[in-house]
């Protein structure tokens, strides 16, 4: 029998395929080489959008059926694509419309194309799973709410909810489709992209305009109102709250606007399409910066004991992620104190100025603790792992307050008029880009003029917090010395 040249081809690409396979090692969880999270993120390709459509049925203990479509160029020859995906059960996936093999192994979701992808080629990976709310409650990734769900994928749960490639020096654009009962209501990053009725259950469609960080995605399902405002230049503005809250809460968001007013004095225009807080009915522990959409626990709000300038310091301090951590993310998880470093400074500044809260005590406060959170959880830049089983226990005092004190001492090094230029060309160099301590530094020392590297060795490295620029009096608790070379 002689096959034709068509059918011939076909078998030897199958006999290579077949060949390929069988040479290739087992899979196995990848990294980009994060330091504190090393198999997070996945080395090979570039995200550029994600397209996700959960479908949720009304029980906030139940799996919600979910379609992750994720757009991609690769960036090498991959013979396997490895995502970040946990908890969930992944039903096919596809590479460009044809079936592929997959396996999951560790946190990894590890896909096996019938041929190897060559670099530079695009990539539309579609896969069928769960999204599953039940499990990792404390760990990240979906919340449970009095009345549904809510997301918090800080630092590294976005891939319990879908799989990704879960480490923000790899933002992307999202659109979210959230299939609902109709009494409930749907709200995502972004902007409203439209919504289809049906007989029993609505389809909200969002879609962000900016790239965005895999950690910074929020999807709320509840019986939630959406409040809409405007805010400076007529941004359009949206809260989103229980409906049993609506009244009582208003004294809280009406403050917003004038917030973002504060915060585009001090560092320019907010750097995004849209903006609003997200009341949740539920315990977590912290406030979260999701972009465009803030997420707050209730209890901050209703609480009697708080008072009122500090529940609108913590609302600047989520706001103030919206320029440091969003617009501006980490180019690896050691580069965190840019992030709250930079929100708490903004925090303590906004309290100072409306509430005659002096941040001169405050930083004098952290410089004497200074010392004690560097050797608890290692120097600003050069922090120490999260404990095992415990990826919150990173956010440690030292990327707070410890942090802001960094900032304190570069203003009072640098003076005022450099340090507010600094901060304002940063946030123009790296808008919707990942950046590092090291762009940091070399952008402080073009912007002051100054050889800053000394200064920036002790502040940002070295186990003793070093004397702080025109205080020389202030004393820091003195448990041991050393350094941590960058």
């Amino acid at each position: 029998m002689l096959l034709s040249p068509r059918i011939r081809a076909a078998l030897l690409a199958a006999a290579s395929a077949t060949l390929i396979a069988a040479t290739l090692p087992s899979p196995a969880p990848l990294g980009i080489g994060d330091p504190l999270f090393p198999h997070l993120g996945n080395p090979g390709y570039d995200v550029a959008a994600y397209d996700i459509h959960f479908t949720y049925r009304g029980d906030n203990s139940k799996p919600l059926d979910t379609v992750t479509k994720i757009d991609a160029r690769s960036t090498a020859r991959l013979e396997r694509i490895n995502l970040d995906f946990a908890r969930g059960k992944v039903r096919s996936v596809s590479l460009n419309g044809t079936p592929a093999e997959f396996v999951s192994t560790g946190e990894d979701l590890v896909v096996t194309p019938k041929k190897a992808v060559a670099p530079g080629s695009r990539m539309r990976l579609t896969v069928r799973h769960t999204s599953d709310p039940a499990t990792g409650q404390h760990e990240g990734g979906w919340v449970r709410t009095g009345d549904g769900l809510a997301m918090a994928n800080q630092a590294d749960a976005a891939h319990r909810v879908f799989p990704c490639n879960d480490h923000p020096a790899d933002k992307a654009r999202f659109t979210f489709r959230v299939t609902a009962p109709k009494h409930l209501t749907a709200v995502a990053n972004g902007l409203p992209a439209g919504h289809m009725r049906g007989a029993r259950d609505t389809t909200w469609t969002y879609r962000t305009t900016h790239p965005m960080a895999t950690e910074l995605a929020q999807v709320s399902i509840g019986k939630s109102t959406v409040v809409p405002r405007k805010g400076p230049h007529g941004l359009p503005m949206r809260d989103v709250v229980p409906v049993k809250d609506r009244v009582t809460l208003e004294r809280w968001l009406r403050k917003t606007p004038g917030q973002l007013a504060w915060m585009e004095k001090k560092v320019g225009r907010y750097p995004f399409e849209a903006y609003g807080l997200l009341v949740a009915d539920a315990e977590t522990g912290f406030e979260l910066e999701t972009q465009t959409l803030s997420l707050f626990e209730r209890s901050l709000f209703t609480r009697p004991e708080f008072p009122e300038w500090y529940v609108e310091s913590i609302m600047v301090h989520e706001l103030a992620h919206q320029w440091f951590g969003n617009s501006v993310s980490p180019r690896t998880w050691s580069d965190l104190w840019l992030n709250e470093g930079h929100a708490t400074w903004y925090e303590a500044l906004f309290a100072q100025e409306k509430a005659d809260q002096p941040i001169e005590l405050r930083m004098m406060d952290a410089y004497r603790e200074s010392d004690n959170w560097r050797a608890a959880g290692g120097p600003p830049a050069a922090p120490k792992a999260p404990a095992p089983g415990e990826k919150i226990s990173l956010f440690r005092p030292v990327v707070y307050d410890g942090s802001a004190l960094v900032l304190y001492a570069l203003r009072q090094e640098i003076g005022r008029s450099a340090f507010d230029r600094l901060e304002r060309e940063w946030l123009r160099t790296y808008a919707d880009k990942a950046a590092s301590t090291a762009d940091f530094t070399r952008l402080a020392e073009r912007v002051s003029g100054r050889d800053l590297d000394r200064f920036f060795q002790g502040w940002l490295y070295d186990l003793k917090t070093p004397r702080m620029p025109g205080h020389p009096q202030w004393r820091s608790d003195e448990p041991r010395t050393g350094t941590l070379g960058r």
